[in-house]
């Protein structure tokens, strides 16, 4: 995840990413906050990560990437950024939980059309998975997101259950 996620123009932004990708790593990804400030525009950014993957995959010669996050208020908007990150040669973008369950499925049979990995990150599962009282266990949401899919499936983000 890049950091800081606040605050970075978009070039600093992709010079952050660049550096990553060239310091060793093979895929970067947006924080799962960044969406699209006056500051870092999101078109900005996904022309500046994926000029940053190209210029380390050219430095490396290995294979680099950059999940970048779709993640917006409309249908509409996500699968513009999506159809945007597929243009400039990303393989994966990434939506977060909270956009719910049915743009979580749109988002899915997008990605197959497209031929594009599907990251979906767990932001915003706290507000089913840490109730007291009631609530849902994350694993029981992960296995309805695979159950919806029942083919392969795109990535899921994985992460501390108690706290990250």
């Amino acid at each position: 995840t890049i950091k800081p996620k606040l605050g970075l123009s978009g070039r600093n932004y992709g010079r952050v990413v660049y550096e990553a990708l060239k310091g060793g790593l093979d895929f970067t990804k947006d924080d799962e906050n960044i969406n699209s400030q006056p500051f870092m525009h999101w078109r900005d950014r996904f022309l500046y990560c994926m000029e940053a993957v190209n210029r380390a995959q050219a430095a490396s010669g290995e294979v680099k990437g950059t999940y970048l996050n779709v993640t917006a208020a409309t249908m509409e908007d996500m699968y513009e950024r999506a159809e945007l990150a597929k243009e400039l040669g990303s393989v994966i973008v990434m939506i977060d939980l909270v956009i719910g369950y049915t743009a979580i499925q749109s988002m899915s049979k997008w990605a197959r059309r497209n031929d594009m990995i599907l990251h979906l990150h767990r932001a915003g599962h706290s507000t089913y998975t840490r109730q007291k009282g009631h609530g849902v266990s994350f694993r029981v949401i992960a296995k309805w997101i695979a159950a919806r899919r029942r083919r392969p499936h795109p990535c899921r983000h994985r992460g501390g259950q108690a706290g990250g």
